[in-house]
Protein backbone atom coordinates (compact mmCIF):
# COMPACT_ATOMS: atom_id res chain seq x y z
CA UNK A 1 0.00 0.00 0.00
CA UNK A 2 1.18 3.53 -0.61
CA UNK A 3 1.84 5.58 2.10
CA UNK A 4 0.92 9.20 0.31
CA UNK A 5 -1.51 7.77 -2.58
CA UNK A 6 -3.30 4.89 -0.42
CA UNK A 7 -3.19 2.40 -3.97
CA UNK A 8 -1.92 -0.97 -4.09
CA UNK A 9 1.97 -0.74 -5.09
CA UNK A 10 4.53 -3.33 -5.83
CA UNK A 11 6.89 -4.70 -3.27
CA UNK A 12 9.38 -2.00 -2.12
CA UNK A 13 13.13 -2.45 -1.99
CA UNK A 14 15.02 -0.69 1.12
CA UNK A 15 16.60 1.67 -2.01
CA UNK A 16 12.75 2.69 -3.13
CA UNK A 17 11.72 3.32 0.30
CA UNK A 18 14.64 5.70 0.90
CA UNK A 19 14.03 7.43 -2.01
CA UNK A 20 11.08 9.01 -0.79
CA UNK A 21 11.84 12.28 1.05
CA UNK A 22 7.76 12.54 2.55
CA UNK A 23 8.55 9.34 4.63
CA UNK A 24 12.12 9.98 5.69
CA UNK A 25 12.63 9.66 9.33
CA UNK A 26 14.77 12.73 10.72
CA UNK A 27 16.27 12.27 13.95
CA UNK A 28 15.27 15.13 16.75
CA UNK A 29 18.96 16.09 16.62
CA UNK A 30 19.23 16.50 12.60
CA UNK A 31 15.62 18.48 13.07
CA UNK A 32 16.87 20.87 16.03
CA UNK A 33 20.04 21.45 13.55
CA UNK A 34 18.17 23.22 11.20
CA UNK A 35 16.02 25.02 13.50
CA UNK A 36 16.87 28.25 11.84
CA UNK A 37 17.11 30.03 15.90
CA UNK A 38 19.69 27.14 17.06
CA UNK A 39 22.70 30.26 16.04
CA UNK A 40 21.39 33.09 17.72
CA UNK A 41 20.46 31.19 20.93
CA UNK A 42 23.76 29.36 20.99
CA UNK A 43 25.04 33.13 20.73
CA UNK A 44 22.71 34.06 23.55
CA UNK A 45 24.35 31.53 26.07
CA UNK A 46 28.03 32.23 25.03
CA UNK A 47 27.56 36.10 25.06
CA UNK A 48 25.77 35.47 28.43
CA UNK A 49 28.27 33.54 30.20
CA UNK A 50 31.21 36.17 28.52
CA UNK A 51 29.43 38.77 30.70
CA UNK A 52 28.70 36.87 33.79
CA UNK A 53 32.76 36.30 33.93
CA UNK A 54 33.83 39.78 33.10
CA UNK A 55 30.94 41.94 33.62
CA UNK A 56 29.77 43.70 37.07
CA UNK A 57 26.99 41.40 38.54
CA UNK A 58 24.22 44.26 38.84
CA UNK A 59 24.12 43.45 35.14
CA UNK A 60 21.94 40.65 35.74
CA UNK A 61 20.23 42.76 38.34
CA UNK A 62 16.54 43.21 37.85
CA UNK A 63 17.31 47.03 36.69
CA UNK A 64 20.68 45.58 34.43
CA UNK A 65 17.88 43.35 32.55
CA UNK A 66 15.98 46.09 31.67
CA UNK A 67 18.33 48.74 30.90
CA UNK A 68 19.55 46.04 27.94
CA UNK A 69 16.40 44.83 26.71
CA UNK A 70 15.33 48.34 25.89
CA UNK A 71 16.93 49.25 23.62
CA UNK A 72 17.40 45.13 22.49
CA UNK A 73 13.22 45.58 22.13
CA UNK A 74 13.49 48.51 19.70
CA UNK A 75 16.24 47.08 17.72
CA UNK A 76 14.13 44.05 17.83
CA UNK A 77 11.06 45.31 16.22
CA UNK A 78 12.82 46.51 13.15
CA UNK A 79 14.64 43.41 12.84
CA UNK A 80 11.23 41.38 13.34
CA UNK A 81 10.01 43.37 10.34
CA UNK A 82 13.47 42.70 8.67
CA UNK A 83 13.63 39.01 8.67
CA UNK A 84 9.92 38.84 7.85
CA UNK A 85 11.20 40.66 4.64
CA UNK A 86 14.23 38.81 4.04
CA UNK A 87 12.44 35.63 4.53
CA UNK A 88 10.31 36.87 1.66
CA UNK A 89 13.75 37.21 -0.64
CA UNK A 90 13.71 41.04 0.18
CA UNK A 91 15.92 43.74 1.61
CA UNK A 92 15.26 47.25 2.48
CA UNK A 93 17.94 49.51 3.72
CA UNK A 94 15.92 52.51 4.31
CA UNK A 95 14.75 50.80 7.74
CA UNK A 96 16.96 53.58 9.93
CA UNK A 97 16.15 56.75 7.51
CA UNK A 98 12.54 55.56 8.13
CA UNK A 99 13.25 55.80 11.64
CA UNK A 100 14.53 59.47 11.48
CA UNK A 101 11.51 60.08 8.50
CA UNK A 102 8.63 58.98 10.40
CA UNK A 103 9.86 60.67 13.61
CA UNK A 104 9.69 63.89 11.85
CA UNK A 105 6.56 63.03 10.46
CA UNK A 106 5.43 62.19 13.75
CA UNK A 107 6.59 64.82 15.75
CA UNK A 108 5.91 67.79 13.20
CA UNK A 109 1.94 66.58 13.74
CA UNK A 110 2.00 67.06 17.33
CA UNK A 111 4.18 70.24 17.85
CA UNK A 112 3.75 72.27 14.80
CA UNK A 113 0.64 71.97 13.65
CA UNK A 114 -0.72 70.68 16.81
CA UNK A 115 -3.38 67.90 15.86
CA UNK A 116 -4.21 65.18 18.58
CA UNK A 117 -2.16 62.14 19.39
CA UNK A 118 -4.55 59.71 17.21
CA UNK A 119 -4.30 61.36 14.12
CA UNK A 120 -0.23 62.14 14.62
CA UNK A 121 -0.41 58.23 14.60
CA UNK A 122 -2.48 57.80 11.81
CA UNK A 123 -0.57 60.13 9.87
CA UNK A 124 3.09 58.36 10.79
CA UNK A 125 1.63 55.11 10.04
CA UNK A 126 -0.04 56.43 6.75
CA UNK A 127 3.28 57.73 5.38
CA UNK A 128 5.45 54.26 6.27
CA UNK A 129 2.58 52.47 4.14
CA UNK A 130 2.86 54.77 1.29
CA UNK A 131 6.84 54.23 1.49
CA UNK A 132 6.51 50.86 1.65
CA UNK A 133 4.46 50.46 -1.31
CA UNK A 134 6.38 53.05 -3.02
CA UNK A 135 9.45 50.84 -2.20
CA UNK A 136 7.94 47.25 -3.47
CA UNK A 137 6.70 48.95 -6.70
CA UNK A 138 9.69 50.37 -7.96
CA UNK A 139 11.25 46.87 -7.03
CA UNK A 140 8.55 44.98 -8.54
CA UNK A 141 7.94 46.39 -11.80
CA UNK A 142 11.27 47.49 -12.39
CA UNK A 143 13.39 44.52 -11.74
CA UNK A 144 15.93 45.67 -9.81
CA UNK A 145 17.32 44.71 -6.59
CA UNK A 146 15.23 45.68 -3.71
CA UNK A 147 19.02 46.74 -2.02
CA UNK A 148 19.51 49.02 -4.53
CA UNK A 149 15.89 50.62 -4.46
CA UNK A 150 16.24 50.80 -0.50
CA UNK A 151 19.79 51.67 -0.76
CA UNK A 152 18.33 55.23 -2.52
CA UNK A 153 15.62 56.05 -0.21
CA UNK A 154 17.98 55.65 2.62
CA UNK A 155 19.58 58.91 1.15
CA UNK A 156 16.42 60.47 -0.25
CA UNK A 157 14.79 59.60 3.75
CA UNK A 158 17.75 60.91 5.90
CA UNK A 159 17.88 64.59 3.38
CA UNK A 160 14.46 64.79 3.52
CA UNK A 161 14.24 64.32 7.52
CA UNK A 162 17.20 67.09 7.63
CA UNK A 163 15.57 69.49 5.63
CA UNK A 164 12.23 69.04 7.39
CA UNK A 165 13.38 69.55 10.45
CA UNK A 166 14.93 72.68 9.61
CA UNK A 167 12.24 73.54 8.00
CA UNK A 168 9.86 72.73 11.47
CA UNK A 169 12.49 73.99 13.87
CA UNK A 170 13.58 77.54 12.29
CA UNK A 171 17.21 76.00 11.64
CA UNK A 172 17.99 73.29 14.35
CA UNK A 173 18.06 69.96 13.55
CA UNK A 174 16.30 68.62 16.66
CA UNK A 175 12.71 69.21 17.46
CA UNK A 176 11.22 69.84 20.81
CA UNK A 177 7.83 70.03 22.85
CA UNK A 178 6.82 65.72 21.90
CA UNK A 179 6.07 65.23 25.44
CA UNK A 180 3.62 68.39 26.36
CA UNK A 181 1.89 67.82 23.05
CA UNK A 182 0.79 64.20 24.72
CA UNK A 183 0.33 65.26 28.02
CA UNK A 184 -3.30 63.82 28.88
CA UNK A 185 -3.76 61.74 25.86
CA UNK A 186 -5.53 58.73 26.47
CA UNK A 187 -3.30 56.88 23.61
CA UNK A 188 -0.03 57.77 25.36
CA UNK A 189 0.42 54.94 27.80
CA UNK A 190 0.44 52.46 24.75
CA UNK A 191 3.52 53.89 23.08
CA UNK A 192 5.15 55.46 26.26
CA UNK A 193 6.38 54.59 30.11
CA UNK A 194 6.12 51.46 32.22
CA UNK A 195 3.53 48.90 32.24
CA UNK A 196 2.66 47.17 35.83
CA UNK A 197 4.03 49.57 37.79
CA UNK A 198 1.21 48.78 40.39
CA UNK A 199 2.63 45.21 40.63
CA UNK A 200 6.21 46.16 40.70
CA UNK A 201 5.30 48.60 43.72
CA UNK A 202 3.67 45.98 45.66
CA UNK A 203 6.66 43.67 44.90
CA UNK A 204 9.10 45.99 46.21
CA UNK A 205 7.11 46.44 49.55
CA UNK A 206 7.59 43.09 50.16
CA UNK A 207 11.22 43.16 49.36
CA UNK A 208 11.09 40.89 46.20
CA UNK A 209 12.77 43.32 44.16
CA UNK A 210 15.24 46.14 44.92
CA UNK A 211 13.80 49.19 46.36
CA UNK A 212 15.63 53.01 46.85
CA UNK A 213 15.72 53.96 50.72
CA UNK A 214 12.35 56.29 50.10
CA UNK A 215 10.24 52.65 49.65
CA UNK A 216 10.05 53.76 45.62
CA UNK A 217 11.30 50.71 43.50
CA UNK A 218 14.29 50.80 42.07
CA UNK A 219 12.83 49.09 38.57
CA UNK A 220 9.21 51.02 37.97
CA UNK A 221 7.98 48.49 35.70
CA UNK A 222 8.62 46.78 32.37
CA UNK A 223 9.09 49.24 29.29
CA UNK A 224 6.54 49.22 26.86
CA UNK A 225 9.01 48.48 24.09
CA UNK A 226 9.68 45.35 25.27
CA UNK A 227 5.72 44.34 25.61
CA UNK A 228 5.75 45.58 21.61
CA UNK A 229 9.04 43.62 20.63
CA UNK A 230 7.52 40.08 22.67
CA UNK A 231 3.74 40.84 21.07
CA UNK A 232 5.49 41.01 17.11
CA UNK A 233 7.60 38.03 17.65
CA UNK A 234 4.82 36.48 18.82
CA UNK A 235 2.27 37.11 16.15
CA UNK A 236 5.25 36.84 13.65
CA UNK A 237 6.28 33.49 14.77
CA UNK A 238 2.59 32.32 14.27
CA UNK A 239 1.93 33.83 11.04
CA UNK A 240 5.22 32.04 9.83
CA UNK A 241 4.41 29.18 11.26
CA UNK A 242 0.70 28.64 11.36
CA UNK A 243 -0.89 30.41 8.42
CA UNK A 244 -1.08 29.94 4.82
CA UNK A 245 0.10 33.46 4.29
CA UNK A 246 3.22 32.00 6.49
CA UNK A 247 3.43 29.65 3.64
CA UNK A 248 3.61 32.10 0.72
CA UNK A 249 6.43 34.14 2.78
CA UNK A 250 8.91 30.88 2.57
CA UNK A 251 7.59 30.13 -1.13
CA UNK A 252 8.37 33.73 -2.37
CA UNK A 253 11.67 33.56 -0.77
CA UNK A 254 12.89 30.27 -1.82
CA UNK A 255 11.66 29.93 -5.66
CA UNK A 256 9.41 33.42 -7.00
CA UNK A 257 9.03 31.56 -9.97
CA UNK A 258 7.81 28.00 -8.66
CA UNK A 259 5.91 29.60 -5.97
CA UNK A 260 3.63 31.95 -8.76
CA UNK A 261 3.08 28.77 -11.01
CA UNK A 262 2.08 26.98 -7.79
CA UNK A 263 -0.61 29.94 -7.41
CA UNK A 264 0.88 32.05 -4.24
CA UNK A 265 0.34 35.87 -5.18
CA UNK A 266 4.24 36.54 -5.45
CA UNK A 267 3.92 39.91 -6.06
CA UNK A 268 1.46 40.56 -3.50
CA UNK A 269 2.77 39.11 -0.65
CA UNK A 270 6.47 41.05 -1.23
CA UNK A 271 4.34 44.72 -1.11
CA UNK A 272 2.45 43.34 2.03
CA UNK A 273 6.02 42.41 3.55
CA UNK A 274 7.67 46.08 2.52
CA UNK A 275 4.68 47.72 4.03
CA UNK A 276 4.99 45.46 7.15
CA UNK A 277 8.74 46.53 7.42
CA UNK A 278 7.95 50.46 6.85
CA UNK A 279 5.50 49.85 9.34
CA UNK A 280 7.51 48.39 12.27
CA UNK A 281 10.22 51.33 11.34
CA UNK A 282 7.45 53.75 12.32
CA UNK A 283 6.57 52.30 15.40
CA UNK A 284 9.74 52.40 16.75
CA UNK A 285 9.96 56.46 15.64
CA UNK A 286 6.96 56.58 17.36
CA UNK A 287 8.13 54.90 20.94
CA UNK A 288 11.55 56.37 20.56
CA UNK A 289 10.33 60.07 19.63
CA UNK A 290 7.75 60.02 23.09
CA UNK A 291 10.86 58.34 25.33
CA UNK A 292 13.20 61.12 24.42
CA UNK A 293 10.49 63.86 23.98
CA UNK A 294 12.04 64.93 20.92
CA UNK A 295 12.99 63.80 17.21
CA UNK A 296 16.33 64.45 15.60
CA UNK A 297 18.36 64.21 12.63
CA UNK A 298 20.23 61.03 13.41
CA UNK A 299 16.93 58.85 14.78
CA UNK A 300 17.35 55.09 13.63
CA UNK A 301 21.16 56.09 12.13
CA UNK A 302 22.73 52.77 10.81
CA UNK A 303 19.75 51.04 12.81
CA UNK A 304 18.94 49.28 9.03
CA UNK A 305 22.35 47.35 9.25
CA UNK A 306 21.92 46.04 13.25
CA UNK A 307 18.49 44.91 12.18
CA UNK A 308 19.71 43.30 9.19
CA UNK A 309 22.70 41.44 11.11
CA UNK A 310 20.45 40.77 13.64
CA UNK A 311 18.07 39.20 11.80
CA UNK A 312 21.23 37.07 10.17
CA UNK A 313 22.27 35.39 13.65
CA UNK A 314 18.48 34.71 14.07
CA UNK A 315 19.36 32.29 10.77
CA UNK A 316 17.62 34.28 8.14
CA UNK A 317 19.51 33.60 4.85
CA UNK A 318 20.40 36.02 2.48
CA UNK A 319 19.35 34.26 -0.30
CA UNK A 320 15.75 34.39 1.21
CA UNK A 321 13.21 31.72 1.64
CA UNK A 322 14.37 30.49 5.28
CA UNK A 323 14.63 32.28 8.50
CA UNK A 324 12.44 32.74 11.83
CA UNK A 325 10.81 35.58 13.76
CA UNK A 326 12.44 34.12 17.03
CA UNK A 327 15.41 34.03 15.54
CA UNK A 328 15.33 37.35 15.15
CA UNK A 329 14.21 37.69 19.02
CA UNK A 330 17.12 36.36 20.35
CA UNK A 331 19.91 38.04 17.56
CA UNK A 332 18.20 41.49 19.30
CA UNK A 333 19.09 40.33 22.77
CA UNK A 334 22.28 39.80 22.11
CA UNK A 335 22.84 43.28 20.31
CA UNK A 336 21.40 44.99 23.72
CA UNK A 337 22.86 42.94 25.77
CA UNK A 338 26.93 43.39 24.44
CA UNK A 339 25.59 47.79 23.97
CA UNK A 340 24.91 48.08 27.41
CA UNK A 341 26.59 44.93 28.73
CA UNK A 342 29.77 46.94 27.59
CA UNK A 343 29.58 50.01 29.92
CA UNK A 344 29.61 47.49 33.15
CA UNK A 345 32.91 46.09 32.04
CA UNK A 346 36.26 48.24 31.82
CA UNK A 347 36.35 47.19 28.05
CA UNK A 348 36.19 50.18 25.44
CA UNK A 349 32.76 50.69 24.21
CA UNK A 350 34.34 50.67 20.55
CA UNK A 351 34.46 47.28 20.44
CA UNK A 352 31.19 47.10 19.97
CA UNK A 353 31.40 47.80 15.75
CA UNK A 354 33.97 45.03 16.08
CA UNK A 355 31.67 42.94 17.53
CA UNK A 356 28.89 43.48 14.84
CA UNK A 357 31.43 42.33 11.77
CA UNK A 358 32.52 39.89 13.87
CA UNK A 359 29.22 38.52 14.47
CA UNK A 360 27.79 38.89 10.93
CA UNK A 361 30.68 36.78 9.65
CA UNK A 362 30.04 33.91 12.15
CA UNK A 363 26.47 34.14 11.14
CA UNK A 364 26.77 33.92 7.32
CA UNK A 365 29.14 30.67 8.01
CA UNK A 366 26.94 29.12 10.36
CA UNK A 367 23.86 29.76 7.92
CA UNK A 368 25.70 28.85 4.89
CA UNK A 369 26.60 25.32 6.91
CA UNK A 370 23.13 25.01 7.60
CA UNK A 371 21.80 26.10 4.57
CA UNK A 372 23.55 22.75 2.24
CA UNK A 373 22.60 20.48 5.14
CA UNK A 374 19.14 21.53 4.56
CA UNK A 375 19.46 21.61 0.92
CA UNK A 376 21.40 18.73 0.25
CA UNK A 377 24.07 20.90 -1.37
CA UNK A 378 27.87 20.11 -1.32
Amino acid sequence: MNAVTGTLSPPETGQARAADERLKHVSPMAALIRRPELGAIGGLVLVTLFFLSVADPSMFSLAGVMNFMAPAAQLGILAIGAALLMIGGEFDLSLGSMVAFAGLVFAGCLVVWQVPLPLALLATFATAVAIGLVNAQITLRTGLPSFIVTLAFLFILRGLTLVGLKWASGGATQLRGVKEAVEGSVLAPLFMGHTFTGLFSWMAERGWIARFDNGQPAVTGIPIEILWFIALTAVATWVLLRTKYGNWIFAAGGDAKGARKSGVPVARVKIALFITTAACAALVAVLTVLDAGSTDARRGFQKEFEAIIAAVIGGCLLTGGYGSAIGAFFGSIIFGMVLIGLTYTGIDQDFYLVFLGGMLLLAVIFNNIVRKRVTGER
